[in-house]
């Protein structure tokens, strides 16, 4: 099945432009089928139950379905959760009791694209030997042809009120003050998974909500709006003098947040008024952060000033998740967005963390733009070159030259970061750097590079 040894499994999950190769209801019917053959062959039953989900682009009920037909076709049980934020189906898996959760979405991507992840029945993504067996069982031709007999094929099971229970258990989460009518918010729900369930959450807990952008209508997801694009939120706040914006990503695991401004925070800094806050409040287990290697060099300055242990991985939640294990802490993030509290979820939750926020907010007494000032961000600049191909940058000497070059000329008042992105057939230049000019002046350098010898 395999074309052009393209790789199934990237940074998270399998994604690509619906209806292309890998994103075909045909791929999506392979992976329901290795679903349920993996999990059964490492769960405690012949009849795996597995939770779907999905985000709002007009390709979902189609790669949806097709996941759910190969789930059946296979003898497992598929529970049809419909639209719903990522982090909610990894809540629903394991709270269900299931073998294991999978997602139909793109996360931030426009509506084009569509993609499958995948959760264990624990609530967590697998690991990269576990995607490496179940894409090998996915492109198994052999394998594929063994679906099981039609007496013992399963049920898909809707499940109506899922998000209901998601929404509980957001709500369960959050310390009720008493002063939340007096807190306005504006809420981007990006035409995503969330525009169902984020207002009506933020309103059940009686802040003031103007919600933006929760009217999907399949193509809309994404489109100028939601963490990637917040800026039409900002000026909503400006305008209304709310205190706050709050914007999700397509499948509702990012948070990139508005002051009363209407400047916008990055993840970043999200993390370090979080690991700030728990810490003078000793609810910051080990005194410990964990975050990637795309993080701000301010954050590190603000949690050294903290006296917060800085725990740095690659990219990717899941790859922050195991570093918070490994390290037994409770805080952990990218500067995209994603931010994971362990102490009461699995995975990255863009309204879980936004009820934090508010909690931080509300308990002391202080303005977004006030918390905020525990870092200052370094001027940064983030370029993505198209690329054919992606053999190792530092074993191409013109880009390791300019690389090492730009690094002896920053020394220590900056740093390079050049990586290829693991959905998309693109190479990330990020520069730091301690002007706006200067970031800008080096990662167009590198870039020029880049895409010379690999455009």
């Amino acid at each position: 099945m395999r074309e052009d040894n393209i790789r199934l499994f990237g940074t998270d999950g399998i994604r690509g432009k619906a209806n292309a190769y890998p994103m075909t209801p045909e791929t999506a019917v392979r992976a329901g089928r290795a679903a349920v053959h993996f999990f059964r062959r490492h769960g405690r039953t012949d009849r795996p139950k597995i939770v779907v989900g999905r985000d709002t682009r007009i390709s979902g009920p189609m790669l949806a379905a097709a996941v759910m037909a190969g789930i059946c076709s296979m003898g497992g049980e598929a529970v049809d959760a419909g639209i719903i934020p990522t982090p909610g189906v990894a809540y629903l898996a394991a709270r269900l009791d299931t073998a294991a959760g999978i997602v139909i979405s793109a996360s931030h991507n426009p509506y084009q694209d569509n993609g499958i992840k995948l959760f264990r029945g624990d609530g967590y993504k697998l690991s990269d030997e576990e995607e490496a067996a179940l894409e090998a069982l996915i492109l198994d031709d052999d394998f594929q042809r063994t679906a099981d007999a039609v007496l013992n094929t399963g049920h898909i099971q809707p499940m109506s009120d899922a998000a209901r229970q998601y929404r509980h258990f957001l709500q369960q989460t959050f310390s009720l003050p008493s002063d939340c009518k007096m807190v306005k918010l504006v809420v981007d729900c990006s035409h995503g998974a969330a525009s169902a369930i984020a207002p009506a959450l933020f309103e059940s807990l009686g802040f003031a909500v103007t919600a933006l952008f929760n009217h999907p209508d399949g193509t809309n997801i994404n489109a100028g709006c939601g963490s990637q694009h917040p800026e039409k939120m900002a000026e909503v706040v400006s305008k209304e003098e709310a205190d706050l914006g709050l914007a999700f990503d397509g499948d509702g695991d990012r948070l990139i947040a508005v002051d009363e401004r209407g400047r916008i925070l990055s993840g970043d800094q999200l993390l370090a008024i979080f690991a700030i806050h728990l810490s003078e409040n000793n609810r910051l287990k080990n005194e410990t952060l964990v975050s990637t290697v795309m993080s701000n060099i301010g954050l590190g300055i603000a949690l050294k000033k903290g006296g917060i242990k800085h725990i740095i991985c690659d990219v990717g939640d899941r790859y922050v998740v195991n570093a918070m294990l490994a390290n037994s802490a409770v805080l952990g993030g990218e500067n995209s967005g994603h931010i994971i509290f362990h102490d009461c979820h699995t995975t990255g939750d863009g309204m879980l963390a936004a009820l934090r926020l508010l909690e931080v907010i509300l308990s002391t007494g202080k303005s977004l733009s006030e918390l905020a000032g525990v870092m200052t961000v370094f001027p940064q600049v983030l370029l993505n070159v198209p690329v054919q191909s992606k053999p190792d940058l530092y074993n191409i000497p013109k880009i390791k030259e300019i690389i090492d070059n730009i690094e002896k000329e920053l020394n220590s008042r900056g740093r390079v970061l050049v990586r290829y992105s693991g959905t998309q057939s693109l190479c990330r230049v990020m520069v730091e750097a301690s002007t706006d000019e200067g970031a800008d002046r080096y990662a167009q350098r590198i870039a020029c590079v880049v895409r010379e010898e690999l455009g």
